[in-house]
């Protein structure tokens, strides 16, 4: 009986998804704790390296798996939807953006937006760049 359940795509794809997600919430929840630790609490590091890295690694991810390896279904979910999905930060970089506008650090605030959105983006080009042959 439980074979035959975990057969079920649904369930296959439920169980990738939540792997992908602990790993990936867990990265970002240590990444965050070491940088808040070695550099403070005035500008949000950590949240800043995990959009990065995460932008970095869906463009390089989806890059190499949409022109060179295929991808179990499976994988796809548990890297993408999973992992990257709970890994990237961007409710916590909104979040992040208002406080430090609260805090009355308007230029740093602007500086993390704009930063995080225009190096997020060119994380994403570099990534997928990095898979062309």
């Amino acid at each position: 009986m439980l074979i035959k359940i975990l057969d079920d795509p649904v369930v296959k794809n439920s169980i990738a998804i939540s792997l992908g997600a602990i790993v990936g919430s867990l990265s970002r929840y240590f990444l965050t704790l070491w940088f808040t630790q070695r550099f403070g609490v005035t500008f949000p590091y950590g949240t800043f390296f995990v959009n990065l890295t995460g932008t970095l690694g869906i463009g390089f991810c989806s890059g190499l798996f949409l022109h060179h390896v295929s991808l179990p279904p499976q994988l796809g979910l548990f890297i993408f939807v999973g992992f990257l999905g709970s890994y990237t930060t961007f409710s916590t970089f909104a979040l992040d953006t208002v406080q430090l506008v609260k805090n009355g650090q308007e230029y740093t605030a602007l500086l993390y937006w704009g930063g995080s959105g225009i190096l997020g983006l060119m994380g994403v080009q570099l990534g997928t760049w990095l898979t062309r042959s």
